[in-house]
């Protein structure tokens, strides 16, 4: 596939995607990245993707609490440094499960004004674009038992509130068929994220990383206007070598994503 710089684009999924979105823009192509923050699981990929398709805005209905720095059973959690702080005051502010913390505001009122702000633009963004790039990070994901919904972030919101899940193989195929059916008018470019979740532990990263692949194998086979970039494969497999993340073996270093960034416009050709 030829993907030129006039080309509109949308990235979504972790971080990333984020990172892919941020070296197109600087290529000069017009894409929108990750309108509701960072988001690491399929589920919730597929979700924010329909709510922007479909422009549904959020309501007071959807505003939940952040707080920053909790205590819980006695016990303080550690303080967030105040360079990675939302905008919000120390209790933390407002946010909704489909956002990442960085959404977070001081009011419900300024949240929802930002989340709606930030779907409209992506809304226009995805109804002009015909590049949709999709990074998957993790299939373990955490379901709000009260709501019974899969959420983006947890927000600190106590672990009693969720129950941990890992999405099978044909979960995340029966979430995305359908999507990638009903945009076929679209391309769509399915990665896998090379960043360790290293607190779902290695085995529990290795199983996570292995339904994702093989899920977006699925994907790339039976759905036409699919196909699969190897990202995933390019950090782990064949560069591999630890000097290749970061301190703390989970993020690839900046040389690492130069490498991939680099296959990834020679592989789409972008002109």
């Amino acid at each position: 596939m030829k993907i030129k710089k006039d080309t509109v684009a949308l990235s979504l999924g972790s971080c990333f995607s984020a990172e892919m979105g941020r070296r197109m823009a600087e290529a000069g192509m017009e894409v929108c990245v990750n309108p509701f923050g960072v988001l690491y699981n399929p589920a919730s990929v597929a979700s924010s993707l329909l709510r922007l398709a479909d422009g549904r805005p959020f309501g007071p209905e959807d505003v939940i609490p952040r707080d920053t720095n909790p205590v819980r059973e006695g016990r303080p959690r550690k303080a967030v440094s105040p360079e990675h702080r939302p905008i919000a005051p120390e209790g933390g502010g407002y946010v909704s499960f489909h956002h990442h913390g960085s959404f977070a505001r001081k009011t419900p009122e300024e949240f929802l004004e930002h989340a709606n702000a930030a779907l409209a633009q992506a809304s226009e963004a995805f109804r002009r674009a015909r590049t949709v790039i999709i990074t998957f990070g993790t299939a373990w994901v955490f379901r709000h038992l009260e709501r019974d919904i899969i959420v983006s972030n947890c927000h600190k919101h106590p672990a009693w509130e969720f129950r941990r899940e890992r999405l099978s193989v044909e979960d995340i195929v029966s979430l995305w068929a359908p999507v990638l059916e009903r945009f076929s008018d679209r391309h769509f470019i399915l990665t896998v994220s090379p960043i360790r979740h290293l607190k779902d532990g290695l085995h529990g990263n290795q199983l996570s990383k292995a339904t994702l692949l093989l899920a977006e194998d699925i994907l790339v086979r039976t759905c036409p206007n699919a196909e699969y970039f190897p990202s995933y494969e390019i950090i782990i497999d064949e560069l591999r070598d630890r000097t290749w993340f970061e301190t703390d073996g989970a993020h690839p270093t900046q040389a690492a994503v130069d490498i991939v960034w680099d296959r990834f416009k020679n592989a789409m050709q972008i002109l």
